[in-house]
C-alpha cells in the first residue's frame, strides 16, 4: 500500500511539496445528490420558493466554495482555478437534485478537493434554502467520478 502523502517519514503532518512537479492541465469531476419530498422538488422546479431561484443560488455557492477550499482543508494548496461548471439537475422520478461539478486548472496539483467541496456546498445550500418546508432532505453519494492530469494520469471511478 502507498503511504499517505500528508505524513513525512517521521510520521509528522506536512503540506506536500508540489514545487518540483510539472504544471499540467488538471480536471476533476464530482457528483452528489440531495433527496427530498416530491413537493419540495416541485417548489424548486417551478421556481416557487420565496427565497428565489434555489438552483441558481446553490450554483453560485458551489463556485464560491471551490475558490475557498484551501481555507477549509488545512493541507490543501491554494490553486488558480480556471473553470468551474456546476450542473444541478432535478430528477422528479427519484425525488432528488443531482449535482455534477467539473473544475479545471493548470497547476502542480489536482482539483479534486475543490470539486468535492463545490458539490457539497451546492447541495448544502439547497438544504438551507428548503429546510423550512422539508427538514428530512438527505445529502448522499458525494464522490469523485473522474480526474485528469498530473503524474498519476487519468482516473475514472469504476461503475
Amino acid at each position: 500500500m502507498t503511504k499517505l502523502s500528508h505524513f513525512n517519514d517521521q510520521g509528522n503532518v506536512h503540506m506536500v511539496n508540489v514545487g518540483d512537479k510539472a504544471v499540467t492541465q488538471r480536471v476533476a469531476i464530482t457528483e452528489g445528490f440531495i433527496t427530498m419530498l416530491p413537493e419540495t422538488l416541485q417548489l424548486i422546479i417551478e421556481g416557487g420558493h420565496k427565497k428565489g431561484d434555489v438552483l441558481a443560488i446553490a450554483r453560485i455557492a458551489g463556485i464560491m466554495a471551490s475558490k475557498k477550499t484551501a481555507d477549509l482543508i488545512p493541507l490543501c494548496h491554494p490553486l488558480p482555478i480556471t473553470h468551474v461548471n456546476i450542473e444541478l439537475t432535478p430528477e422528479p422520478d427519484q425525488n432528488r437534485v443531482t449535482c455534477q461539478t467539473t473544475i479545471k486548472t493548470s497547476g502542480q496539483t489536482g482539483v479534486e478537493m475543490e470539486a468535492l467541496i463545490a458539490t457539497q456546498i451546492a447541495l448544502v445550500t439547497i438544504y438551507d434554502m428548503c429546510k423550512a418546508v422539508d427538514r428530512g432532505m438527505c445529502i448522499e453519494g458525494v464522490k469523485l467520478l473522474e480526474k485528469k492530469g498530473g503524474k498519476s494520469g487519468h482516473w475514472v471511478k469504476a461503475t
